[in-house]
């Protein structure tokens, strides 16, 4: 009777936990689901003071935009209500489900904007933020019950940045539970899907920006990059994103709230349709208010002589990293820009990143859980794991001795795997050196074939819904350049053939493993969606690797 009534009482106190979750979770719904209507709201108000031109503003560039709006031939408030209409952000979010937050103050800063002397660069553009990082008077979820409820008191320094630009903050967007995950799905908000076909994911962790401006209902996003998760939902959605040298902008007060213990570098960066918005955005932030707002990050105002120079450059490539192999469309797409850039007078050189295996499983996997996940774990108690996270979050929670005699068998069993987050855990000052090295060794491969840039594949075309979380290996084209700390850019190329369709049938990756089981099926199906390639320069130099991805931009478009 004893052991009868201890059980009836674990059993209760779960379900009153859950219970406890599940009201949480509720509660978070109800509190978007107000501010979307406060949002369409705020819509209607705009629209009786403006005199719309909605298609009209919706079809300029981010830079033409901005010399409308400088010149006054347009005004903040019409392409703000554009953007907020529910003919974009509103239905796009219906669509896909996006949108977690309608900044509310951006009414406010409308009024502020009038009173400026001067006009920022960046005057009058609606933008979108990634649920993560902080906004006064919002919440930062992380896709996790454990942070609902905790209003933040101020912005994080490149929201600051950003409003002393001109720009418009307006909505917060959807991430994955946690953010390790490149999918876009949470028990709160739920799944996101991809504007451009809704049985694909959108890509992640910043899924929810990359959803929103392909869809059309945001001209330019912030999102974070860990592992690949501005570069990997710009080539998913068919968008152009950047991910900065880490500390070239400030990283928000919100990666303090990370549910894992990180030596990688964590970078904020911004996500647009073309790679001259992510320029402006780049020129914007680097200015004296981020300076004097975060004295680590460096001063270095952007170099536009770089951007815009026409200097033939020197370009490394490779089609695969040895590792994953390429889907047939993403090796295309590298064989395809080095000739149209051989074409316009560049000089291409075959190059292969050193000793891949060890970057992935012992560097990148080591470095991003370098407790051994043990935080992770800690973060979800009191929650419900996604499903589309239990395959990874299954592997984490085994205890540390069950991980590390796993980690001894599958060493003799597994051709590749990774084993490094069953190992010992690699704390900050040993990863660091083991990092450093392989970052010297890569270098000097970089200086011995005199390089400007590297052009390699990128992760694509987008997923079917689920398979993110069972091929996080798969980041192995992205995680490199976080391990490296070396700016890295997307940019989209090409679409899906019917060629590559059938090419992919007779797929079977490096290894014959699951892995490259699930590759083939996570991308199947893909007909017409984007491919992109990834564009890289050495650390401080993303002019040089804005001004090669925009060289890509003009040769393939």
């Amino acid at each position: 009777a004893l052991l009868c009534s201890s059980a009836a009482a674990v059993v209760l106190l779960k379900w009153l936990g859950r219970r406890q979750v599940q009201q949480k979770m509720d509660e978070a719904r109800r509190s978007r689901d107000l501010a979307l209507e406060r949002m369409e709201k705020a819509a209607r108000r705009l629209k009786q003071e403006v005199d719309t031109q909605t298609s009209h503003i919706l079809s300029l560039t981010m830079v033409e935009l901005v010399e409308k709006l400088k010149a006054g031939s347009l005004s903040p408030e019409s392409v703000l209500y554009s953007y907020m209409d529910k003919v974009k952000a509103l239905e796009v979010n219906r669509e896909v489900n996006c949108v977690t937050d309608f900044i509310h103050g951006c009414e406010g800063q409308l009024q502020e904007l009038k009173k400026q002397k001067e006009k920022g660069l960046l005057y009058g553009i609606p933008i979108s933020i990634k649920d993560h990082i902080n906004c006064k008077g919002h919440i930062s979820s992380g896709g996790m019950v454990k942070f609902l409820g905790q209003v933040k008191e101020e912005d994080s320094v490149i929201v600051q940045v950003l409003k002393h630009q001109g720009a418009i903050p307006f909505v917060k967007t959807n991430i994955p539970q946690t953010m390790i995950n490149y999918d876009c799905s949470n028990l709160i908000f739920g799944q996101t899907l991809n504007p451009l076909n809704h049985q694909k994911s959108p890509g992640g962790s910043s899924g929810g920006e990359g959803a929103l401006i392909a869809g059309g209902g945001s001209i330019l996003g912030i999102g974070s990059d860990v592992a690949g998760s501005i570069r990997l939902p710009s080539s998913f959605c068919g968008l152009c994103g950047l991910k900065p040298t880490g500390n070239r902008i400030s990283s928000p007060p919100g990666c303090s709230d990370s549910p894992f213990v990180l030596a990688v570098t964590a970078m904020l960066g911004p996500m647009a349709r073309d790679v001259d918005s992510l320029a402006l955005c780049m020129k914007a932030l680097l200015c004296q208010q981020m300076f004097q707002l975060d004295p680590t990050v460096p001063p270095i105002p952007f170099d536009e002589e770089v951007y815009t120079s026409s200097k033939p450059l020197r370009i490394g490539y490779y089609e695969g990293d040895g590792y994953f192999q390429p889907s047939p469309s993403m090796k295309r797409a590298v064989q395809h820009t080095r000739k149209l850039l051989q074409d316009a007078g560049h000089t291409l050189i075959p190059f292969a990143p050193p000793k891949i295996d060890y970057v992935v499983d012992e560097l990148f996997t080591r470095g991003i859980f370098s407790d051994g996940a043990a935080h992770l774990v800690d973060c979800f108690k009191g929650d419900i794991v996604d499903p589309n996270l239990k395959s990874q979050f299954n592997t984490y929670r085994l205890p540390a001795l069950v991980k590390r005699t796993l980690a001894i068998i599958l060493k003799h069993i597994v051709s590749r795997c990774q084993l490094a987050v069953c190992a010992k855990p690699c704390h900050g000052a040993a990863w660091h050196g083991l990092s450093q090295a392989y970052r010297t060794e890569f270098i000097a491969k970089w200086r011995e074939l005199r390089l400007d840039v590297i052009l390699c594949p990128m992760l694509g075309p987008a997923f079917n819904h689920g398979y993110a979380g069972k091929l996080f290996a798969a980041t192995s084209y992205t995680n490199l350049y976080n391990v490296l700390n070396f700016p890295a850019g997307v940019v989209p190329v090409s679409t899906v053939t019917r060629a590559d369709e059938e090419e992919l049938k007779h797929y079977r990756g490096h290894y014959g493993d699951p892995w490259d089981k699930r590759l083939k099926e996570a991308v199947e199906g893909a007909v017409g969606l984007p491919v992109a390639v990834q564009c890289v320069a050495l650390p401080w130099q993303e002019e040089l690797c804005l001004r090669f991805m925009k060289e890509v931009e003009t040769l393939a478009h």
